[in-house]
């Protein structure tokens, strides 16, 4: 029996979806995710009842979800024809943001979390096209055929990996990146940016415990480089310490009043290098 509630990374997808519940219900809240608490209600309650404090990672689901709501309102105007959601989860934007009804939406994931999604939100409809696929996307035969299909019905395509990455290892990572890249109607990859300072941070955290049948693998020694040397290039980065205050909703580490002060005696360039150390980056072709 294992001793840690996440047996495997599907389960962080229950465990995260508690988050947009949590601030579903806050008067101040930054989005709405009304079909979060019924995904998560029975398991996904119960992980986060046994994964202990969760404040930082709740920060973090929340800023990302707001950043990526952002960016796909703007790529939306700027002609994108179609989101591809690779290891999907149980995201809800399809039900929940104003999107164009001939819109194509992809989500890919493991056929376990397929199939529970589909069975909780059945009979729910979405603003848009929605379409599901059930896909182990380190299968590098099925990983290509998604992709050839999608880029079949579409003419710009914007791949969203939210949460994804930092649990596949340098080489998943690169084979990725050069899958989509074999594509050319994917035309922008937005993912999280993470510097090393941030991974040794993370590393230390009692949440790392708990996870260590989801292990966070990726750690490349130059974030920028590696997407480079596989024809990606950052266009727009949103740093997570900087959007949050800009919404109001400082991270955790940083609410006390030695933090604060600490942060203002802090070197320029250390703060910086500090409100730098995690991001979601837009990649586009290069």
């Amino acid at each position: 029996m294992s001793d840690t509630p996440i047996n495997d990374v599907s389960d962080t997808a229950l465990w995260v979806a508690n988050f947009r519940a949590s601030e579903t219900k806050r008067p101040d809240a930054l989005f709405r995710d009304p079909l979060a608490e019924r995904l998560v209600a029975g398991r996904g309650e119960a992980i986060l009842k046994q994964m202990g404090d969760s404040s930082p990672i709740e920060w973090v689901v929340t800023i990302r979800t707001v950043i990526i709501d952002d960016l796909i309102r703007d790529a939306i105007g700027q002609g994108f024809d179609a989101i591809l959601n690779l290891g999907a989860g149980l995201d809800t934007r399809p039900y929940r943001l104003d999107l164009p009804a001939d819109f194509q939406w992809v989500e890919a994931d493991f056929p376990n979390t397929i199939a529970f999604k589909e069975a909780r939100l059945a009979q729910e409809k979405p603003r848009c096209r929605l379409t599901r696929v059930s896909v182990d996307l380190s299968d590098a035969v099925a990983r290509k055929a998604l992709l050839a299909q999608v880029a079949a019905t579409a003419k710009k395509v914007f791949v969203l990996t939210e949460g994804v990455v930092p649990y596949l290892t340098n080489a998943q990572v690169a084979e990725l990146a050069d899958a989509l890249q074999a594509q050319p109607e994917m035309a922008a990859w937005l993912l999280e940016q993470q510097s090393a300072g941030y991974h040794k941070f993370r590393n230390r955290s009692p949440v790392v415990k708990q996870l260590k049948n989801a292990p966070f693998q990726f750690q490349p020694d130059d974030w920028d480089a590696f997407f480079k040397a596989h024809g990606w290039k950052a266009k727009q980065s949103k740093w997570m310490m900087i959007e949050g205050r800009r919404l109001g909703r400082t991270a955790p580490f940083a609410r006390s009043f030695g933090a604060k002060v600490a942060l203002m005696l802090m070197p320029k360039s250390r703060r910086e290098q500090l409100e730098k150390a995690s991001a979601f980056t837009l990649l586009e072709r290069g």
